[in-house]
């Protein structure tokens, strides 16, 4: 049987350099390094430190980098710092933003 893989990253894990992931990651971490994965879910305690690289994202925490996705949502504990280039970008109120957007089709 084969289905979508969890990698699951909670705070206590601190990590320095790049993480690549076929399917999903789920960050609560501190990472100093990119991150490639079909999905990357980043959550409130999260301090990224890197570019992401993914289909769809979702960042929650702290996060000074670009993200290359096709759909970025950005949630209201989102503090984020860098270029966003995506198809479909969603904001909750709340997220501190200081970011350029770029949309591709």
């Amino acid at each position: 049987m084969t289905g979508d893989k969890n990698s699951i990253l909670l705070s206590d894990i601190s990590i320095e350099g790049d993480l690549i992931e076929k399917d999903k990651i789920i960050l609560d971490a501190k990472i100093n390094g990119d991150i490639k994965a079909d999905e990357v879910i980043t959550h409130q305690n999260s301090n990224i430190s890197g570019n992401i690289e993914s289909k769809n994202a979702s960042i929650g925490g702290l996060m000074k980098g670009n993200v290359n996705s096709e759909k970025i949502k950005i949630r209201k504990t989102g503090n984020i710092e860098g270029v966003l280039n995506q198809k479909t970008l969603m904001i909750e109120e709340g997220a501190v933003l200081k970011i350029k957007t770029e949309t591709h089709k």
